[in-house]
């Protein structure tokens, strides 16, 4: 080969490489810019509670009634690998937080009525930081955080506004909690005052809820700053009671062999009940002209309870449990703002990963945050990206144990109830049977089907997450769980008053 064209092969490589990068760069400087282009949007977060796997109609289209859901689902991001936990208040600790369990002293079971007991103030709330980055933060619905003293109420968790309930169930038409005797969990607290609202009773929960959501966005639609709404339905959570035009729907659209009994009938209309007051919340931001330059997201707070309607097939387990049916969660995002939409995404995602998402959305920061443990998971939702969360611990709690011997040989106390996901597999602790293990590999066998713990060549994957889940524990607090001797002497639930307790002789 002569000088002259080796030169030229040279030159043209040189060439070819150079263009390549440049190319590679600009697409890098594009998707920056897509995420830049995004910074500040409006976020509303809508959760629903006690919402089963089985219970949306895009799961089962015969036995559940969710046409909106099902719309904004379809044409967003449906989110089928996505997590929760498998209770109410963890949950959403988790997710004002950012922070697992095991960091907050809240590893065993939800914060009772009478308890003081609540989120811990030793790190700020997602609406903390949104409120820090210039967001108006307002809530709609159940908070179930903690109330016993105003520190802990959501207007002192980074919200400008809440109207709600403290407690985590009540009737959903009078608005009423009943331990010993039943008060009203009704509130509509600003940053400057919380007062009972006595007037609502009669009013539907989820029609309440809708009302004042729909109130908030006309408000904050009006203003320049961007605006954080969390609207926290108290539906489907029990007792089951629904307005009776929306049972006359369901007989209508379902035929009565598929909805499965009178409780079912009650749930789903529930639902649908909820869904249509979501079509109407969509429905105020496209009105106020905000849809455009907005993130919307819908979740469970943990699977359903079969008892009383809900349903998680094909998964194994309900509320409550580590199985699938009780921590694996419907969600979904829906967002113009998305460069890729109308897809299912199998990444894995956690309900602590919001809280590092909306952050940086907000263009916020993380300062005097502690242990955070979700991922920035936008470029996941909106790219299709590859998620970076690889592992997910669900809990450790100490005071929860089985009433087995400690026969699996290790450092960490299998006695404990744990469960951790990393990777396909997911290990439970803390089970009634000689070993007190449970292992599954979830992405081959989703429903649970089979326990892998006793198999001889699975010993290695075992000892694996066993000292995963070790390494964990020797990072957690003590659990605040303490007695349940809290006394509400006022016509309504809110904090305690302790000079009235002392003078009443408690």
């Amino acid at each position: 080969m002569d000088t002259t064209r080796c030169v030229l092969l040279w030159a043209n490589a040189i060439v070819l490489f150079v263009f390549m990068f440049c190319l590679s760069l600009a697409r890098a400087e594009e998707e920056v810019s897509a995420q830049n282009h995004v910074t500040r949007p409006n976020i509303v977060f809508i959760m629903a509670d006690d919402l089963g796997f089985n219970d949306v109609g895009y799961h089962n289209k015969k036995g559940a009634y969710t046409p909106t859901i099902d719309k904004l689902a379809k044409q967003g991001v449906k989110l089928e690998n996505y997590y929760v936990q498998p209770i109410c208040a963890p949950t959403r600790s988790q997710f004002m937080s950012g922070r697992s369990q095991i960091h907050t002293g809240l590893q065993h079971k939800n914060i009772r009525r009478n308890q003081p007991s609540a989120l811990p103030r030793d790190s700020p709330t997602m609406a903390d930081k949104l409120k820090e980055a210039g967001y108006a933060t307002d809530m709609v619905g159940k908070w179930h955080l903690g109330f016993y003293h105003k520190d802990f109420l959501p207007t002192s968790r980074g919200f400008d506004t809440f109207y709600g309930m403290y407690l985590g169930s009540g009737s959903h038409f009078t608005h009423k909690s009943c331990l010993g005797r039943c008060m009203v969990d009704l509130h509509n607290d600003t940053t400057a005052e919380q007062k009972p609202d006595f007037r609502q009773s009669g009013v539907y929960s989820t029609h309440l809820y809708t009302d004042e959501a729909i109130r908030v966005i006309d408000h904050r639609s009006k203003g320049t700053d961007p605006f954080f709404l969390f609207l926290s339905y108290q539906a489907v959570h029990g007792p089951l009671q629904v307005p009776s035009r929306y049972r006359r729907i369901i007989r209508k659209k379902l035929k009565r062999r598929n909805i499965g009994g009178s409780k079912r009938e009650r749930f789903v209309a529930m639902t649908y009940a909820m869904d249509a007051g979501i079509r109407r919340v969509v429905s105020a931001l496209r009105k106020r002209g905000v849809w455009n330059n907005t993130v919307l997201v819908f979740s469970t707070d943990n699977g359903a309870t079969p008892r009383i309607g809900g349903s998680n097939l094909p998964l194994k387990g309900h509320k409550g449990t580590f199985n699938e049916g009780g921590v694996r969660g419907i969600g979904f995002v829906n967002s113009p703002l998305f460069k890729k939409t109308g897809y299912v995404n199998k990444e894995m995602i956690h309900v602590t990963d919001w809280f590092p998402t909306f952050v940086s959305l907000a263009n916020g920061n993380l300062s005097r945050t502690r242990d955070v443990n979700g991922f920035n998971q936008w470029k996941t939702l909106s790219f299709g990206s590859s998620s970076p969360r690889e592992e997910i611990l669900f809990n450790i709690d100490p005071m929860s144990r089985s009433r087995s011997r400690k026969a699996y040989k290790h450092e960490f106390d299998v006695r404990m109830k744990s469960a951790l996901r990393k990777g396909d597999y997911k290990i439970i602790t803390g089970i009634d049977k000689p070993s007190g293990i449970s292992l599954y590999n979830v992405k081959s066998d989703p429903v649970e089907r089979y326990d892998l713990s006793d198999l001889p060549a699975f010993q290695p994957k075992i000892n694996e997450l066993l000292d995963i889940l070790q390494a964990h524990q020797k990072t957690a607090v003590p659990v605040n769980f303490p007695k349940s001797n809290g006394i509400n002497l006022r016509d309504a639930w809110g904090p305690w008053d302790y000079r009235i307790m002392e003078r009443k002789g408690f």
